[in-house]
């Protein structure tokens, strides 16, 4: 099955221009043997002479010859007025083409072909979706797949050995998590416009540029420990298949959940996770593929190709599993949240009480709007709670955070508590879109994701203020990742994973 997200691709519009160039050549060519052929034809007859003179005969004749002129002169107007305007029409075919190619947006707001600073330093590393930079120097969406997919691997040496047996390798991801987190931060102040210079932001790009390599650097030296080798494939395989088995057998399960949860709130609450269980199925039926030749390969003594069948495998599966526990911390969140609703709505009102009395009258006008604002918002609230009708808990939950917020005087307590939960629900379910189709997902949506995950791992010493940010950038962050998806297409579905082990 294939999810609604990826129909609808738009065709690419590549050979407009060489089709438009053919059809002046063409017509430049038929113009000019138009223009040519009368004076290459020679005479089939002679002319045929008058017996009888007369006054009449001579006018006709003369009449003749002025005719045959002025067609001659006709003739030679139409093929050069075609040749005109064919060339006239590839001209701006072409003029066309070239101002759509300089003025396409890509999601963030930046050209598509070659994505620049608005000061015109070059882009940052990393932009051009999965690619580098266009010099052999690795970017953030590199890095960060390679990233993902050494996460992956871990996880499956992990279950074949134990901790103890990846303790190393674990330490090098963690290595290379913070150093990524480091080159995020940066590029998202880069897009903020910071540092202003143009020589500065140069030195920028260049840092992020160094922390990415450095990050796939630890990535590979951190891996060599688990690298399957052909005595360890029949234990990989059972491994593999036996993750396999449990994920085939609970994704039932969490179709009947997700089918339980359409009952109970609004399409618009689950519109993140419909259709995954359908795409855990799918990565599923690769993986039963991928393992069936892995055993292939691996009886007929060819390791290479029964360990790369395996990566694939076991990539395969891994997404599938996503799939299955997003759908599950989904519906913890939502229900979480319908319990939460009641208790914000009073944390609301009375955290708008103490501020119906301000001690002082120059606050009156600066509170007034503030508070009429917020007695909209909650009353528009409770009158969904208490409609009889499905409604999104986790979105009443993010109205009544955010009237609220520019009046709160802690941050403990149920408005506390309401937005940490938004957040968490955003940022989670950022993070496995991207990760389930990294294939397709530019580096801004990953940019705001990154800044996203900063602000909500501040844990108790983020502010109301950052949970609220936290929550807008995540959502910011799948929209961007779901546009460049719909887009690109989802490049990986049937790709063998990153970093596959050779």
């Amino acid at each position: 099955m294939t999810s609604p997200l990826f129909r609808g691709r738009p065709r690419r519009a590549g050979p407009h221009l060489s089709v438009r160039v053919a059809h002046a050549v063409l017509g430049g060519a038929a113009g000019f043997v138009w223009l040519v052929l009368p004076g290459m034809t020679p005479p089939t007859a002679a002319p045929v002479a008058i017996t009888t003179p007369s006054p009449v005969g001579s006018t006709v004749g003369a009449a003749a010859a002025t005719d045959g002129d002025e067609t001659s002169g006709a003739d030679l107007v139409l093929p050069v007025a075609v040749v005109g305007a064919a060339g006239v029409l590839a001209g701006y075919g072409y003029l066309r083409r070239r101002r759509r190619a300089t003025s396409r947006t890509a999601p963030g707001g930046r050209t598509a072909d070659a994505p620049r600073a608005a000061d015109g330093e070059a882009a940052a590393p990393g932009h051009g979706g999965g690619e580098g930079d266009g010099d052999g120097v690795p970017g953030l969406v590199d890095a960060e797949n390679r990233l993902l997919a050494v996460r992956e691997e871990l996880a499956f040496a992990e279950a074949r050995g134990g901790p103890e047996a990846v303790a190393p390798s674990a330490r090098a991801v963690r290595d290379a998590e913070a150093e990524l987190a480091s080159a995020f931060a940066m590029r998202q102040r880069y897009d903020e416009g910071v540092p202003a210079d143009t020589e500065e932001r140069r030195h920028v790009l260049a840092g992020i540029a160094g922390r990415c390599e450095e990050v796939i650097r630890t990535l590979d030296a951190g891996s060599t420990g688990w690298s399957v080798q052909a005595a360890e494939l029949p234990r990989a395989l059972e491994a593999a298949e036996a993750r396999f088995r449990e994920l085939a057998a609970r994704t039932p399960a969490v179709e009947a959940t997700l089918s339980a949860l359409h009952t109970r709130y609004a399409p618009t609450a689950l519109d993140a996770v419909t259709g995954y269980p359908e795409l855990a199925k799918d990565r599923l039926v690769l993986a039963t593929t991928e393992l069936n030749s892995a055993r292939q390969a691996s009886d007929m003594g060819r390791p290479a190709e029964a360990t790369g069948h395996l990566r694939a495998a076991e990539g395969a599966i891994a997404r599938a599993g996503v799939f299955l526990a997003e759908t599950d911390r989904s519906a913890r969140d939502l229900d979480g949240a319908a319990r939460l609703v009641p208790a914000a709505l009073t944390g609301a009102e009375a955290e708008l009480a103490a501020h119906r009395a301000p001690t002082r009258p120059e606050d009156a006008s600066h509170v007034a709007p503030l508070l009429l604002h917020a007695d909209t918002v909650l009353a528009a609230v409770r009158a969904e709670v208490t409609s009889g009708r499905p409604y999104d808990p986790l979105d009443l939950l993010r109205r009544v955070v955010r009237a609220t917020e520019p009046l709160a005087a802690g941050d403990s307590g149920v408005l506390a508590a309401a937005a940490r939960l938004t957040a968490a629900d955003s940022v989670a379910g950022a993070e496995a879109f991207v990760a389930t189709h990294r294939e397709g997902v530019r580096v801004t949506a990953r940019t705001r994701l990154a800044e996203a995950r900063r602000l909500f791992a501040r844990g108790n010493a983020a502010t109301q203020a950052d949970r609220v940010r936290a929550d807008d950038l995540a959502r910011e962050a799948r929209a961007s990742a779901e546009q460049d998806v719909r887009l690109r297409g989802h490049q990986g579905e049937r790709q063998r994973p990153e970093g596959q082990m050779a």
